[in-house]
């Protein structure tokens, strides 16, 4: 009998100490604060305005100003000016700010799970089920888990 042919790819815990760079630790850089995630919750939401996203998430006003000008300079939230005078200007997602409508979501679902004894939401689709997250591969359909994938270096 033949020992099993090794996964595809690299074994990123053999690699030599160091530092990662990494797409999780730049989209930390821009996302993972507390009250980033909650100010986006709230443009999410709807909520637009600044005075209503800092009431609805408990930030102090210098905090949430510092945290949307970070979401502003990364591309995930757009300022749009309506009032003149005194100026003031509403935040809206950005295609960025929208596409991590999966990543919020998945965040709510362990949140629920992990967090907090009662749901305060349920989130349900359109045919009235609750929302659940999934992860699928889109070539196969098959369910991705830690154990279906590999890491691969990028091609330059």
């Amino acid at each position: 009998m033949t020992d099993p042919e090794p996964p595809p790819g690299i074994r990123l815990a053999d690699l030599p100490l160091g530092v990662r760079p990494c797409s999780l630790a730049a989209a930390l850089d821009v996302l993972g604060e507390r009250w980033s995630l909650l100010a986006l919750r709230e443009i999410g939401y709807g909520v637009h305005r600044f005075a209503r996203i800092a009431g609805y998430t408990g930030a102090s006003r210098d905090i949430l100003a510092d945290r949307l000008r970070k979401l502003e300079a990364a591309g995930v939230v757009e300022r749009r000016p309506y009032s003149e005078h005194p100026p003031r200007h509403e935040y809206h997602l950005t295609e960025a700010g929208r596409e991590l409508f999966p990543v919020m979501l998945a965040l709510y679902q362990w949140g629920d799970k992990w967090a907090v004894d009662s749901p305060a939401l349920v989130r349900r689709h359109s045919c009235g089920q609750p929302v659940r997250v999934d992860l699928v591969c889109h070539h196969c359909g098959q369910p991705v888990t830690r154990d279906t994938i590999h890491a691969e270096p990028a091609s330059a």
